[in-house]
């Protein structure tokens, strides 16, 4: 174990216990007001207390990057225990991840708000309403992809000592987003590069695109089931 070869399990959790606080709040920074930061980091610390317990320092990976995965996996896991969202949002939400697959498979380009709205046979203001609806029932997260989270950030659940053929799958799986993402729409695109890689939230991205956040919630949402859409077509 991890704490028996360098510092005490109490010393390693009160160590990074600032790192949980962090995750947990960047995390909380996009869920909805009703999901509380307490139960966010009760839960990374599970994840904390796991990985001191299963950390293997002659598989290459730093503890702070092995445990960080594992908090937040722990959040996850926390989080689609207690999930919120109505049956009926999960089902709209995957209406429209088949009418843009079916779209675009039709058409060989991006579909359009429009198109996806007469598809699905509802107005555009109703279209929009069930994007805002699942932005705001469901975590904003490369998880909706619903690839496990293990094959995008590199295992929240399995150990380090995850063998050669699971992290080439795993790499495979990175390259195959980031080539999803290379192919969203110029607008959807900067969404996605300015709330993961810049890690703004979505009051400044709005600020920075000139809309409301509002708006920004519904075209990470479209963004999300245009990538699950084209994910599952690879």
């Amino acid at each position: 174990m991890y704490s028996t070869h360098l510092q005490s399990q109490d010393d390693l959790l009160q160590e990074h216990a600032p790192m949980v606080k962090r995750i947990a709040y960047h995390l909380a920074a996009r869920l909805p007001s009703s999901v509380m930061v307490d139960d966010l980091i009760q839960a990374g610390m599970m994840g904390l207390l796991d990985a001191s317990k299963n950390y293997d320092p002659t598989q290459g990976a730093s503890f702070k990057t092995y445990s960080s995965i594992r908090i937040r996996g722990s959040m996850l896991d926390e989080l689609r225990r207690n999930d919120w969202a109505p049956k009926s949002v999960h089902r709209k939400h995957r209406d429209i991840t088949s009418a843009i697959k079916e779209i675009e498979n039709s058409t060989g380009g991006d579909a359009k708000d429009e198109e996806i709205a007469n598809h699905l046979g509802i107005t555009l203001d109703e279209y929009y309403k069930i994007l805002q609806d699942s932005s705001t029932s469901k975590i904003f997260s490369l998880d909706e992809l619903e690839l496990d989270d293990g094959a995008i950030n590199g295992s929240a659940s399995s150990s380090a000592s995850a063998g050669p053929l699971e992290q080439l799958q795993g790499e495979d799986l990175k390259r195959l987003l980031a080539d999803a993402i290379g192919t969203l729409p110029e607008r959807e695109k900067l969404v996605i590069t300015l709330y993961y890689n810049s890690e703004l939230n979505l009051r400044e991205i709005g600020s920075v695109m000139g809309v409301s956040e509002s708006r920004v919630s519904q075209i990470m949402s479209q963004a999300i089931m245009r990538l699950k859409s084209r994910i599952k077509n690879s």
